[in-house]
């Protein structure tokens, strides 16, 4: 699997719905018609959090990922970014 670089801004996929659920959530990704299921709680508050942060990393800790759990939530990331779930976000021209 690929590194996801922290440091840099993310989001969620224009094509991607998100239905939050007790567990987590299920994200469905409209032009890929792939289904991911996030089972934790806490990754979807760093999914949500992406849109409006800097940096993968400030979404993070935004959410309170500590420094110790920063690799799972890269791992994590890193997994829906090869899946096209998140995408790099570009800066506007």
């Amino acid at each position: 699997m690929t590194a996801l670089n922290l440091d840099r801004a993310w989001d969620l996929h224009p094509q991607v719905s998100v239905r939050p659920e007790p567990f987590g959530a299920l994200l469905y990704h409209f032009g890929t018609r792939k289904l991911s299921f996030l089972k934790d709680r806490r990754l979807l508050a760093v999914v949500q959090a992406l849109a409006t942060a800097p940096t993968a990393r400030a979404a993070c800790s935004a959410v309170g990922v500590d420094d110790g759990d920063l690799p799972r939530y890269e791992q994590a990331l890193a997994a829906l970014a090869q899946s096209s779930m998140v995408v790099e976000r570009t800066p506007s021209s």
